[in-house]
């Protein structure tokens, strides 16, 4: 019955893209501004409708709901289409969205756990990062893709995300021994796509040059010249400082909060705007320095640690993951719609297939035995990290700021979809079956060896 649910949803979807035109049409003849903004209403009614929507029929079913939103909004392309025309709009709310998200991920891991893991975190988002770039390249040459596609997609689908993950991990009861594996793959998540973030934009910055781009030499050449490291490396400092003047924030905030709890002073409603400010500033503030936003958001919310801190912070942050999981990830995720027609999509179905299979199958398990050589993770753990390996809001958001800067990359965006699709639908299928084969959960039977 729920399968059938989804069915009926579809076919609501296809049946409000059919009549879209025409209603699209006729707000484009209203005078002025009231064109734009009936417009943009339309959009944003249609991502808070369908994303809900699309939550409710996942329910109870193998899918994820961000799979479904995603495939919903691809038919809704006709129907999403002022926001394929209005590309400034969709790369600011895709961005805006993204630093509050990567925020929150920072909240998600305890501080004091986070630096116990800190070494394999940071070998496994940037040095599984850079390996899961340099072998997805040449793979992706090798099925045909043109040097600029196939560079621009491998690094934006080397950022991971705990999108279905984190759900997935809440209800797993890991053995003493594997308890930290949760929290280093959400901390990799985390940091992950603000190397992938800093990686794209410096491809983008190589396309725009004309540079060469034809073989893993040359591009290889161009991305670690000294003038390209240092700007990478600009990236990341000033992404760190900027992330730590948030905090500062985030502190004063925090020390504002004690003293309205001390004082017994009932909660305010409007603090929840502090929330959602400090990581847009903090992103602002680092954009300002030539730093990294994203990577700074993170931070903020690292060191700020609001979620495993003082419980009067709790509530406002409750109230942050259900907006996030309500409004932010359904819109990213429909965001893929205006740029990929489901034409596109079937066009690309084996290649997309393709790229997905090499990049779970190939680039992630050597990504992550490559990366944790040097540290004491234990196989069952790094086996375990092969087959997390998620593709979803970063990503996203990524391919959305891209496409908006290359557009006759035509099939960057409906890769990028593919990747999202299997691996978001595959990847957290099996997760607890796999640790539970890895004998990694409480009462777990099958045995594999370190």
């Amino acid at each position: 019955m729920k399968y059938i649910h989804i069915g009926v949803l579809f076919a609501i979807a296809w049946a409000l893209n059919a009549v879209a035109p025409g209603l699209l049409a006729h707000f484009s003849g209203f005078d002025g501004v009231d064109a734009a903004l009936a417009a943009s209403l339309w959009c944003a009614g249609i991502f808070l409708v369908f994303g809900w929507a699309c939550s409710r029929a996942a329910e109870g079913t193998l899918f994820p709901s961000f799979t479904l939103q995603l495939l919903i909004g691809i038919v809704l392309h006709d129907a999403l289409a002022p926001l394929s025309t209005e590309l400034t709009l969709s790369v600011v709310v895709c961005t805006a969205l993204a630093a509050i998200i990567l925020k929150s991920g920072g909240d998600e891991i305890e501080r004091q756990d986070f630096l116990r893991i800190a070494f394999p975190t940071v070998m496994m988002a940037i040095g599984g990062y850079l390996v899961t770039f340099l072998v997805m390249f040449p793979l992706l040459l090798w099925l045909g893709l043109d040097g600029k596609t196939a560079a621009l997609l491998a690094a934006i689908i080397g950022s991971t995300d705990p999108a279905a993950l984190i759900p997935t991990l809440k209800q797993l009861v890991f053995k003493a021994p594997f308890k930290r594996v949760a929290n280093l793959s959400v901390a990799e998540s985390a940091l992950n796509d603000a190397v992938g973030a800093i990686f794209v934009g410096a491809v983008a910055t190589m396309v725009v040059s004309g540079a060469s781009l034809d073989n893993l030499t040359s591009l290889t050449t161009g991305l670690f010249s000294g003038d390209n490291l240092l700007h990478l490396g600009q990236q990341f400092l000033f992404g760190i400082v900027a992330g730590v003047l948030g905090w500062c924030g985030m502190y004063a905030f925090e020390r504002y909060k004690s003293r309205r709890h001390e004082a017994k002073t009932p909660e305010a409603p409007y603090d929840f705007a502090m929330v959602l400010a400090v990581p847009l500033l903090t992103f602002v503030l680092a954009q300002a320095m030539h730093g990294n936003g994203f990577l700074a958001a993170f931070v903020a919310g690292l060191l700020a640690n609001f979620n495993h801190g003082t419980h009067y912070f709790h509530g406002l942050l409750h109230h942050l993951e259900v907006k996030i999981e309500s409004v932010a990830k359904p819109t990213i995720f429909m965001m893929v719609g205006p740029f990929v027609a489901m034409g596109d999509l079937m066009d690309t179905a084996w290649l997309g297939l393709c790229v997905a299979l090499l990049f779970m199958g190939v680039a992630r398990p050597l990504a992550v035995l490559i990366s944790l050589a040097p540290t004491s993770i234990s196989l069952k753990e790094k086996l375990f990290l092969c087959a997390v390996r998620e593709t979803g809001v970063i990503p996203v958001v990524l391919a959305v700021i891209t496409v908006a800067q290359f557009p006759d990359l035509s099939l960057l965006m409906p890769l990028t979809a593919w990747v999202v699709i299997w691996t978001l639908t595959l990847l957290p299928a099996i997760t607890a079956w796999w640790a539970q084969h890895l004998q990694m959960l409480e009462h777990a039977s099958t045995s594999i060896s370190d």
